[in-house]
């Protein structure tokens, strides 16, 4: 349909006028393409001014080496207004001098494009909503615009049926005065006549629209994008990649006539999320997700997730890098899962030093008067009264539903105290001589998997569901079957 967003898996070209924001006189053809893999290039026929000149005396004009870049290009193109942000040059062919005068090129890359707005850059507040659908959103949503029926009389199908649309009623949730809504769009029934078929067809999509207070910028929109994609990312255990992403503009068209009420306008945004999403690939096995918005609704699901977010922000990048961006190497890994931990525990506000406060703080200074003057200020900073990392791996443990942490890995002292080592001797050592590659591997997938079920209870996720995820999820099946074979105290360990 002409009116669907943009997907960033999908290629698009774009022919028109070009120019800086401070020099609108100045237009230039050219054509902006958008490759998913190689992102934004406009190739103009023509030139911006990309050198970087000065007056260094009165009718005095130097040039200097370097090319400048642009924050912020225009361009109109096919009845649309096009925003490029972070430019830059990428080669500049001029013709001065030439025997026979040509049209200057240039080609410039860019990292974003606005399709359908003029913006005066990334923080330019313009936007009064947002949409941004993302893999497996459906799925995770539960539910959907259709309805099939077989035709079975006498409990015999009988070759007939036939499929029903209607229309899902939208969930919406207010969180700080940002209202969330669960949305879906579906296409009219369309009849593709081939050769040797017909093909029946109709579309349903579901996204998720953001409306703030107040208008946001592009970077508040990316934002809201993220989050969205880090939840369902969490729910289904794997990167979930951003399919396309459309902005409504603040300000109502101003074509607006009597007979019909003023249309919001829309812009569609080019960009290169952390995963990119295929809109045609298959759906994730729904044997595989966490949770959906069946067993937690999406009224509860999201202000929780919105508040444990913003408060476990560090650690859920962390532990999402490891499916967005996966490390080649188990030692990379590790840093990252186990430093995921230590950053969880922090942000959940655990209260468990070694000793009371009023007897730590004399016995440190009982023990640094002992300590030359000249080394008493770093002596002081490594006496600490913090938790160690084992301490910290005891606690996150105990934090879940128990029943699912002693169905992920029988001997939790096991664990905490390999990991601990493993961690230890990578950061002292720069290598982790008493570990096996396994035996690693076994201590990054527990980690993992016990920082997720802490942001899972963190959400408020129920016990039983908790336990049903180690049970029943494939890889954390595999992860409790590693941790079995690895991660036990054997007849041989003294």
């Amino acid at each position: 349909m002409a009116n669907d967003p943009l997907n960033l898996d999908e290629s698009a070209e774009w022919a028109g006028l070009w120019w800086l924001p401070d020099d609108p006189d100045e237009q230039v053809p050219g054509v902006l393409r958008y490759e998913p893999e190689d992102g934004l290039v406009l190739s103009l026929i023509g030139a911006l001014e990309d050198r970087i000149m000065s007056n260094p005396f009165p009718g005095v004009v130097a040039v200097h080496e370097g090319h400048r870049m642009w924050d912020v290009i225009h361009g109109v193109a096919e009845q649309r207004e096009i925003t490029l942000l972070a430019c830059v040059p990428n080669s500049s062919k001029r013709t001065f001098g030439a025997r026979v005068k040509s049209p200057d090129r240039q080609t410039v890359s860019a990292r974003t494009a606005l399709v359908g707005a003029h913006v005066s850059g990334e923080d330019d507040a313009g936007f009064s909503a947002a949409e941004v659908s993302v893999e497996d959103l459906g799925l995770w949503a539960a539910s959907s615009v259709f309805e099939g029926f077989l035709g079975a009389p006498n409990g015999k199908p009988d070759g007939s049926g036939r499929i029903s649309v209607k229309p899902s009623e939208v969930q919406s949730v207010l969180v700080d005065g940002t209202e969330f809504c669960l949305s879906h769009r579906h296409t009219l029934p369309f009849f593709d006549q081939r050769k040797g078929e017909t093909v029946g067809r109709m579309r349903d999509t579901a996204f998720v629209r953001i409306v703030p207070t107040d208008p946001f910028s592009l970077t508040g929109a990316l934002g809201a994008a993220s989050l969205v994609q880090d939840l369902i990312s969490l729910a289904t255990h794997r990167a979930a990649g951003v399919i396309w992403l459309r902005l409504q503009l603040a300000e109502a068209d101003s074509a607006a006539r009597s007979d019909r009420p003023s249309l919001r306008r829309s812009a569609d945004v080019l960009y290169t999320p952390s995963v990119l999403g295929k809109h045609d690939a298959k759906a994730v096995d729904h044997h595989r997700v966490f949770f959906t918005c069946a067993s937690f609704p999406f009224e509860e699901v999201v202000p929780r997730w919105c508040e444990a977010h913003g408060r476990l922000q560090v650690a859920i990048n962390m532990i999402m890098g490891l499916r967005y961006a996966p490390a080649r190497y188990v030692e990379n890994k590790l840093l990252t899962a186990v430093g995921a931990a230590e950053v969880l525990h922090r942000g959940l506000g655990i209260d468990e030093r070694p000793m009371p406060a009023d007897e730590f703080k004399p016995m440190r200074e009982a023990m640094l008067t002992h300590v030359p003057e000249d080394h008493r200020e770093r002596f002081k900073g490594a006496i600490r009264n913090d938790p160690t990392l084992r301490d910290r791996l005891y606690a996150l443990a105990a934090r879940p539903y128990g029943e699912a942490v002693g169905l992920l890995m029988p001997d939790v002292d096991r664990w905490a105290r390999r990991t601990t080592q493993a961690r230890n001797d990578l950061a002292h050592k720069g290598r982790t001589p008493h570990h096996s590659i396994e035996e690693l591997i076994a201590v990054v997938e527990v980690t993992t998997a016990v920082v997720i079920l802490n942001v899972l209870h963190e959400l408020g996720l129920p016990p039983e569901r908790q336990r049903e995820i180690v049970q029943e999820h494939p890889q954390l099946r595999a992860t409790a079957r590693s941790a079995r074979e690895w991660l036990v105290v054997s007849g041989t360990d003294s």
